[in-house]
């Protein structure tokens, strides 16, 4: 029989925002696992991985010298002296108790000087790094990961590049790293290992290793999977054709859905990843699976004690690192609910066992403060009853709903529906899918609505605008998320910057601009009476939002101030009109649509288009504690984001400020004359 080596592998998602957990390497970590292997997943600041696994050998180097002090006690300062070399971090560690002090000091240094001067990188720790990537865009940050971690890994050949941007831009990504990136999925036997029968991709997720990062998702407490993958579709926007080649109608989730709840407690919903799960022939049965899950209509879900999986995990799982910080996190969480003499004792008992920092815990003083303060946990712990639901988060597809299949997705939890509406030619099909969402009491719906590909601006206005009427005739709320088209391949395909024929940098700014408020979200109809805020932050009509695009940013985003206090935009908008029917719109209007407006003087030497561009130069920095308009409505939509994670879940990011600060006391001061 082969005897295997245990090896040391690293799972590394780069330090990008997103708000999914990485499914793949979750999946890695079991199959590693399961081969007695050690396994770590790290994301954030990569000289931080560095610093944790010097500070591990520095350990080790301190009580060899001295074992009478807590080195691990005073591991934070240690590992800022580490990363910096900074006299004052020596001098917290009180090293006066020790009469080794010079030695430990000299080790001290030596371990700084390892990391200072990447003397680490000739005595590389990992057996195997597998990097996975995201969205395209994420390139230069991705990039970068991949750069520094092959300065980590014994063998430049055990580093296994995976997930969407590896698939879309392979070749790119093996020209500029020297490795050749996997594609697609790991759906097949022996792909990891030669001669290893296991397929991955059929693997439950290891869930624990996302207590080992202090990157939080959003996603909470959810069930992650899949009951079909890939599409039957072949959009030439979409990178699921690419990515999941094979449509398979269904997927064997069952067991696996049982093995999750068996080591990490009940879930409250269920978020399948399904790229097209309407075209399944199986629709039905997958509907039933859903039902034989706990997730029927009106279920309701008591979440577990967690402390008690976390203290049986911590006595049983492999990743122990995982478990000692969760198990400490849920302790802490436990403190912050008790009250008066509860909250005296509970301190009292961390206290006593060293529990009241993270650099003093260990595993059996959590597994001694647990026996004495398990009864407390759960008279205080959280029992009431929550809504379970069902997301399919990828979106369905409008054009193969029927009568027949939203009666059977009406009769699951399903919150939101979501149902893409990527085009104005799929109108008819788009609003009969909803019309049967609310006929079968679906009250609420999500999309994202794509726009910069093949579309006009004015497509994204009409189906907008659809929705908002929607909303207003069936009673229903249907959340919008614009969301900007970036290509799948190519040098376009590794920023944000590009624009479709149609459209120009400054309508796809504007547009930004309309959505910063509240996060890119267009809110229903019926939430609020927002079918005034649609129409006042995108136009009454198409030449509204035509001049709405053409509007300076600033007095896009800061409607109350330039209106009506300082009366800016009816100057604008009479500036707006007058040039429009002059000799001078084309030469403005090309100016206006690079969205550049600095050195106006170099671009152009017609006075009146310098005159009509000085509008476009004022910063928002200037103004953004004045609008009250734009706080209220600030504070409204982060309110509603923050209260329920299907919408945090959608955000996309596309409205975030960027640009350049300029001079302002000039500009504002000559708007007045």
């Amino acid at each position: 029989m082969e005897i295997r080596m245990k090896r040391q592998i690293l799972l590394i998602e780069p330090n990008y925002k997103n708000k999914y957990p990485p499914i793949g390497l979750m999946k890695i970590a079991t199959y590693h696992r399961n081969l007695g292997d050690d396994v770590k997943f790290f994301k954030g600041d990569l000289k931080d991985l560095v610093v944790d696994q010097l500070f591990e050998n520095c350990l080790i180097k301190l009580n060899s010298i001295d074992s009478n002090l807590n080195w691990k006690q005073k591991g934070f300062f240690i590992k800022q002296y580490i990363k910096t070399g900074k006299k004052d971090n020596l001098e917290m560690l009180d090293l006066g108790r020790s009469k080794y002090a010079p030695l430990v000091v000299q080790a001290l240094e030596e371990f700084s000087k390892n990391f200072r001067k990447k003397e680490y990188e000739n005595e590389p720790y990992w057996d195997r790094i597998y990097v996975t990537t995201l969205f395209t865009f994420y390139w230069k940050i991705t990039v970068e990961t991949i750069h520094f971690v092959k300065k980590l890994v014994k063998d430049p050949n055990e580093i296994w590049i995976g997930g969407v941007l590896a698939s879309l831009l392979h070749k790119e990504l093996e020209e500029e790293t020297g490795i050749k990136p996997h594609q697609g999925l790991l759906d097949k036997p022996g792909i990891l290992d030669k001669g290893d029968k296991t397929i991955i991709d059929n693997l439950a997720l290891d869930y624990s290793i996302l207590d080992e990062i202090d990157y939080q998702y959003p996603t909470q407490s959810a069930y992650f999977t899949f009951m079909t993958k890939g599409c039957t579709r072949k959009c030439a926007f979409c990178s699921v054709p690419i990515l999941e080649p094979t449509y398979k109608p269904k997927i064997e989730t069952y067991d696996k859905f049982f093995e999750i709840k068996e080591l990490y407690g009940e879930q409250q919903n269920l978020l399948l990843m399904d790229n097209n799960v309407l075209a399944s022939p199986n629709f039905p049965e997958i509907i039933q699976e859903i039902k034989d899950m706990g997730f029927v209509k009106g279920a309701t879900f008591i979440e577990s004690n967690q402390l008690d999986i976390s203290i049986r995990n911590l006595e049983n799982h492999k990743n122990q690192k995982a478990y000692i910080k969760r198990t400490f996190n849920l302790l802490h969480e436990l403190l912050t609910r008790l009250k008066a003499e509860h909250k005296q004792f509970a301190y009292n008992v961390l206290d006593n066992y060293q529990l009241l920092n993270f650099e003093t815990t260990t595993k059996e003083n959590l597994l001694a403060a647990y026996k004495e303060l398990k009864d407390l946990n759960e008279r205080f712990r959280n029992k009431s009853p929550k809504l379970r639901y069902v997301d399919f988060n990828q979106g369905t597809d409008a054009r193969y709903v029927t009568d027949e299949l939203m009666k059977l997705m009406s009769e699951i939890p399903i919150r939101p529906l979501r149902i893409a509406f990527d085009y104005i030619g799929m109108k008819d099909k788009y609003v009969n899918a909803v019309m049967l969402a609310a006929k079968y009491g679906i009250k609420e719906l999500s999309n994202y609505i794509l726009y910069n590909f093949n579309d006009k601006p004015e497509d994204l206005y009409n189906r907008l605008e659809i929705n908002i009427n929607l909303c207003k005739e069936f009673n229903i709320d249907i959340f919008s998320f614009p969301m900007k088209y970036i290509p799948l391949f190519g040098e376009e395909a590794k920023h944000r910057e590009y624009t479709g024929k149609h459209w120009n940098k400054k309508f796809i700014r504007a547009v930004q601009s309309v959505l910063n408020v509240t996060k890119g979200i267009v809110a229903p109809a019926t939430r609020n009476d927002n079918t005034s805020f649609f129409h006042k932050a995108f136009g009454n009509d198409l030449e509204e939002f035509y001049e709405i695009l053409y509007m300076p940013e600033t007095y896009i985003v800061y409607r109350s101030v330039f209106e009506k206090k300082l009366g800016y935009t009816d100057i604008w908008k009479k500036e707006y009109k007058s040039i429009r029917q002059s000799n001078e719109w084309e030469e403005a209007k090309a100016i206006i649509e690079t969205n550049t407006f600095t050195d106006i003087d170099e671009k152009t030497t017609n006075p009146a288009i310098r005159e009509f561009l000085r509008h476009y130069q004022i910063q928002r920095s200037t103004l953004k504690n004045e609008d009250e308009e734009y706080k209220t409505l600030k504070r409204q939509f982060d309110k509603l984001i923050k209260s329920d994670r299907f919408i945090d879940l959608t955000l996309t990011y596309d409205f975030e400020e960027e640009q350049p600060i300029i001079k302002q006391k000039r500009i504002l001061k000559s708007m007045t004359h």
